[in-house]
Parts: structure tokens; C-alpha cells; sequence
């Protein structure tokens, strides 16, 4: 049985890894191939397409590999359609692989979207687009089934797979270490590494005792990232996120995935969202959500601070992080544990079983 995939994103990449165990775990004839990243190599998936190729942030710079992305996508829509699979699974990256979905549903290939985006944030209208692409769509949230409901699109609430993997830390004693996350895309690092840097700085002369590990999710701009630290004292390593999580008393992160991981763990963090002025342009008169970052609105209230584009500057971010290590963060951690409650189902299990139950549908 052959199954198609396509994850074009560092946090797609993860979570496609484990639906890609889990479904040879089911029935180890089962070929699983497509856009894939490292992860998903690792547990059994066929690479005909680097990840590498398509993961990028923001509209100015996917405007910029737009010629490369769209021959990409024309080259994967015309391999399954010649070599057709049983389901076409398109992870996340919902402007990526909506259209692919489309363009195989139409030629007789069963689709499914794992990930729901966020059309409860921004673009509702894409509902439309989502019905005619999708056959199933597997949703993360709890509050988005209604949503998919009222407009009979066929979805299935599965939990989140973070939440299966990641547990609220217990009796964390503080120890002055501060993580950051500046994101996993070249865009969001490049605006963003600055004001770390910045900030860390401004803290480290307020509390001489403070302690600093920079986690990248790849090597890729890691020489670029040495270079810009230079002689601070921040250690730096490659794909450990989980494991400084839970030594952290605070994180300083790119609003994405790693923020909702913060929080299954149970870790403070101040959230940063930088674009470039274009890109931020268009996007804040697209989004209607109150929230940019998922542990607020999985809360629907503000549990931590969301600085963005010029807020999220030096200062601000030092500020935020310093008046953060000084309080007790009891409250906070118990609403991140009613996150993780929420979210924890055999997510992986339950992708895997209404796929294969679509399949033989």
C-alpha cells in the first residue's frame, strides 16, 4: 500500500514522522513517500522531496522562491497522479498543500489535511477551498470541529501529538536559565537574532547570575547565528529543544509550535513575532483572532506576552523576561497544565486509524 505525503515545515516534519511510524507500525507493507524533512526520513518515509526546498516564512519571502515553490508543487501534483496513491496526506503548510490536495482529489486520490489551519484566526472564507481539496480533515484543537461542522466538512478532533509526547514538568526548582527559540525558518531568525541578542544583553547587566542556551531546530544558520552572538556568553545547540525546555525557567521564543511546546511543558516565556513590513502589512488586515500565539488562544485570554513587529524589540523583550523570573508563576503553570489536559489523546493512534478507515471507505 503506498501513501503520499507532504510536510513543506520543521514542525510538519515531526509530526509527519510520527504518523509515518505509526502507520508502518499498523502494516509494515505500507510505503509512505513525498516531501519529507530529516525527522521523517528517520522513521521510514521515501525523501522525493527535500522540506528544505519550500520552508519559508512570511509573503515577501515566499514571493522570493515562488518560481522554485510552484514547479515543486507542479512536480508533485504530476508524480501521484501518475504513480497514484492510496490517500495523499498534506501536513500543515495549508497554501502549500491545499493545492496539491485539489488538484488529486479531482483525479480520484482520497486526501486528508492533517493540521487544521487557522481558519478561526484569519481567512475563515478558506473553508471553501479546504471542502473542495480535503476528504478528512484531522484537527488538533477541540474548538475547531464546530467550526468545520457547521459548514459539513468532514473532520475529526484527534488531539495534538505534542501533548502526547511533552508532560507539565513537576516541582521545577528555579535555576536563572533562560532559553531562547528564535524559530526554525532563515527569515524569522534573521529579524529576530538581533533583539535577542539585545535583550540578553540588557539582562544579563540587570542579574549577573542568569544563564543563556540558544537552541536552533537545524544547522543550517548556525555559522550566521555563531558570528552574530560572538564573544556574549549564550551556548548554543542544534535540534534539543524539548530537553532545555524543561531545565527553563523562562523562554524567549518565536511565536509558532515551540510556543504551544512551552506550555505543555509548563514553561514562562515571552513570545516574539517579527515579519518583514511587507508581509506584516498584508497579514495584520487578513487576521481577526485577538491572539497570535496558541497558548493564548487555546486559553482565549492572555496568559503571556506577545510582542510584535517593532515591540518586539530589545528592551521590550528584556523587560517582559525580567519581570517574569521575579514573580511566582504558580497560576501560569496551572493554566498550561489545563492546556495540555485539552489537548491529550492518542493524537498519532487516532490520525492513523481514520486514515486507514478512510482508505478502506
Amino acid at each position: 500500500m503506498k501513501i503520499a505525503i507532504s510536510a513543506a515545515e520543521t514542525s510538519g516534519d515531526l509530526i509527519a514522522a510520527r504518523l509515518v511510524k505509526s502507520l508502518r507500525s499498523h502494516n509494515p507493507q505500507i510505503t509512505v513517500q513525498g516531501l519529507a524533512g530529516e525527522e521523517m526520513v528517520s522513521s521510514g518515509c521515501e525523501q522525493l522531496w527535500d522540506q528544505k526546498l519550500v520552508n519559508v516564512m512570511g509573503f515577501s519571502e515566499v514571493v522570493k522562491k515562488l518560481p522554485s515553490i510552484l514547479r515543486l508543487r507542479r512536480n508533485i501534483i504530476d508524480f501521484f497522479s501518475n504513480n497514484k496513491p492510496k490517500v495523499f496526506i498534506g501536513v500543515d503548510a495549508p497554501d502549500f498543500n491545499f493545492n496539491i490536495e485539489k488538484k488529486l482529489k479531482k483525479r480520484g486520490i482520497k486526501t486528508v489535511h492533517f493540521i487544521s489551519p487557522s481558519i478561526w484566526a484569519w481567512r475563515e472564507r478558506r473553508i471553501n477551498k479546504i471542502k473542495e481539496s480535503t476528504d478528512l480533515v484531522l484537527c488538533v484543537f477541540p474548538f475547531e470541529i464546530d467550526l468545520y461542522n457547521r459548514y459539513n466538512q468532514k473532520a475529526v478532533f484527534v488531539g495534538h501529538p505534542l501533548a502526547q509526547e511533552l508532560s507539565p514538568r513537576i516541582r521545577h526548582i528555579p535555576n536563572k536559565f533562560v532559553l531562547l527559540l528564535p524559530g526554525s525558518r532563515e527569515s524569522e531568525i534573521k529579524s529576530l537574532m538581533p533583539e535577542m541578542i539585545s535583550a540578553v544583553k540588557i539582562m544579563s547587566k540587570d542579574d549577573k547570575e542568569l544563564k543563556f542556551k540558544l537552541v536552533l531546530a537545524n544547522a543550517d544558520m548556525l555559522e550566521l547565528v555563531k558570528t552574530q552572538i560572538k564573544s556574549l556568553n549564550i551556548d548554543i545547540s542544534v535540534g534539543d529543544a524539548h530537553k532545555w525546555m524543561k531545565q527553563s525557567d523562562l523562554a524567549i521564543v518565536a511565536s509558532g509550535t515551540a510556543a504551544l511546546e512551552l506550555a505543555l511543558v509548563g514553561v514562562p516565556m515571552v513570545v516574539v513575532y517579527k515579519l518583514s513590513t511587507i508581509s506584516y502589512f498584508i497579514i495584520s488586515r487578513l487576521i481577526n483572532s485577538q491572539f497570535v500565539s496558541l497558548p493564548n488562544v487555546i486559553a482565549n485570554k492572555l496568559l503571556v506576552p506577545e510582542l510584535i513587529q517593532n515591540d518586539a524589540n530589545g528592551k521590550n523583550i528584556a523587560n517582559h523576561a525580567l519581570n517574569i523570573l521575579s514573580c511566582d508563576n504558580k497560576y501560569l503553570v496551572e493554566e498550561f497544565s489545563n492546556i495540555h489536559s485539552q489537548l491529550k489523546c492518542n493524537s498519532i493512534d487516532d490520525a492513523t486509524s481514520a486514515i486507514l478507515e478512510l482508505i478502506n471507505d
